[in-house]
This record gives structure tokens, sequence and C-alpha cells, in this order.
């Protein structure tokens, strides 16, 4: 299906509950540098697994490496028909339960710190591997985010996706189609706010009148209503991009990343508020979506770096 298709399907799900939409759109990106780049060996030897349930995790946080990925420092040593990984991750999504880890690290024999960048498959089971713990988190909470230990593990050759330091260009692929797709889950999530705020006010009553018959009230639903429209409208116009066949959309998913993650941010801040005393209490769903909202404004790229991501584009050259 299209990539329209599968942004929406990500936003569906997160509207219903946003640790779902994310754990799915999780293997989504973790197998998908596997469709565009691996040989048709890997493909038929791992993408049945996912057909057949398995769950899949992009893996390429590090403790020192968060918005900047290329600081990475999980080494990859080449051993005659094997790799052996030595390092460390965190922050991983699906990082405790995943079946298939598409891991990204540097291969040690390539000095270049960008240019050693590699990327393998890792299976569960692998001797070595150990999940060293699972967030606590704010929100989200029913999406596993894990820190990960690799110590010797020991992976066929065969379960490298291209050659030796060809893994940035499959890393920023990964991440410019995984930017619209935290778009779309902040999307589902600010949507969900707001048709929960509306239903509220419509029912609930004060000094005589419903809180929606407030002019205050409806000024603030003029403003989430129009920006969610003009948000969704810049969704659907990436997704158009990318199954047009555009290979330089990174500005346009940067953009679309950072405003619709902070529309979610404060739809569902003014959600809890539309709520009044019963929007802090958890009988409410806006008290979730809020704590929710908040990672999307993190992950993927600070909105602070997409920031400047959009802004160095106008430096004249």
């Amino acid at each position: 299906m299209s990539y329209a298709v599968y942004l929406e399907c990500v936003r569906e799900l997160s509207k219903a509950c946003a640790s779902t939409g994310i754990i799915w759109a999780t293997n989504f990106h973790a197998m998908k540098p596997l469709i565009d780049f691996g040989s048709e060996e890997q493909k038929q030897r791992l993408l049945p697994k996912v057909a057949e349930g398995a769950i899949a995790s992009l893996t390429i946080t590090e403790p020192t490496a968060g918005s900047d990925a290329t600081g990475m420092k999980t080494e990859f040593r080449p051993d005659g028909d094997s790799i052996v990984i030595n390092g460390s991750k965190t922050f991983i999504t699906n990082g405790a339960h995943a079946d298939l880890y598409m891991l990204f690290g540097k291969w040690s024999e390539i000095a270049d710190s960008k240019g050693s960048i590699s990327v393998l498959v890792l299976e569960k089971g692998t001797p070595g591997l150990k999940v060293v713990r699972e967030e606590d988190k704010m929100g989200l909470r029913a999406s596993s985010t894990a820190a990960l230990a690799f110590d010797d593990c020991r992976v066929p050759r065969a379960n490298l996706l291209g050659k030796p330091g060809e893994g940035l260009k499959i890393l920023l692929a990964s991440l410019n189609k995984s930017r619209p797709s935290v778009a779309a889950h902040a999307l589902g999530i600010a949507r969900a706010a707001f048709e929960d705020g509306v239903a509220y006010i419509n029912e609930r009553k004060q000094s005589g009148k419903k809180i929606v018959e407030f002019q205050g009230i409806q000024f603030m639903l003029a403003d989430m209503a129009t920006d969610l429209a003009m948000c969704e409208a810049w969704l659907a116009h990436v997704a158009r991009m990318v199954d047009g066949g555009a290979t330089d959309f990174g500005v346009e998913a940067s953009m679309l990343k950072m405003r619709a993650s902070d529309l979610a941010m404060r739809i569902a801040t003014d959600a809890v508020q539309l709520h009044g005393g019963y929007g802090y209490c958890k009988d409410y769903r806006v008290e979730r979506l809020m704590r929710d909202a908040k990672i999307t404004q993190i992950w993927e790229g600070t909105n602070q770096i997409h920031r400047q991501l959009i802004g160095r584009r106008f430096i004249k050259k």
C-alpha cells in the first residue's frame, strides 16, 4: 500500500491508543531499510518472520548519541564470516520484546566517523544481547522502551545490509520517512484530545450554560481546529511527495514533525484545561493523552534540532 495509507493507519491507531500506534509504526520503520536496501536473500529469509507476527525494533540511539545519531559508538568488528558487536543502545522502542533489531553501529576498520556507519539485522536470542532495563516513562506506558547492551554478539555477515560504511544513507533514508510517521502519531493524539474536549464541553454546564457557549472557549476551539486542519493537510502533502518518488523532502518532514508535535502538546494541554479538575484525573482520557503527547516533541530529533535543520536551508551558498 501507499505511504499515505500507512500514515493514515498510524494516525487512526494513535488516536485510539498512542502506545499501540508507536509499536506498530516501529515495526514498519525497523523493517523498511530491509525492504529498500536488503538483498533478495535477506528479504526472503527475514521478512516472512514479520508477516508471521515478529516484532521489530529500530535500534539507533545511544547514551551519548541522541539527536545527533552519527555520534554513535557501538562497534561492528569483522571476524571471518561473522560480525562481532560491542556497545550499548538506549531509549529503544520495542527493545525488550523485539524478534528482529535493525541495528546501526560503526565498522571498526573504517576510520571516518560518519563513513564507518553500517547496519545489520540482529536476531532475538543472539548470545551477548542483553536487555539492561525497561524505562518507567511518563507516557506511552504500554509501549516498551529499553536500554540494550551488546557483549561480543556474533552475527552472520549475511545479516549486513549493503556494504560496510553504507549505513549513513540508510540511516538518513530511515529518519526521513520516520519523521512524518511521528507527525501522524502526534496528530492522532491531537485529534483524540480535540474530540474529547469538544464532547465534554458540549455536556458540561457552568453558570447555567454549556461550557462551549462561552466566547473564550469558542476562540480556543477555533485555534485548535484551524491548526489541526492545516497540519493534517501538510501530512497529506508530504505523503504525496513520498508516494510521488521525491527523494529530497527532509525539510518538509522536519516542518511537519515539529509543528504536529508542538500542536499535539498544545491541544492535549488545552483539552485537559477544558475538562477542568476532571482533566487532571485518570477518569478521563485527556490526562493520558497529555502525557503521551510530550514525547513527540523529543524523539526522532528534538524540535530544537528540527528548527535548526529548517533554518539552515536559508543560508545562501
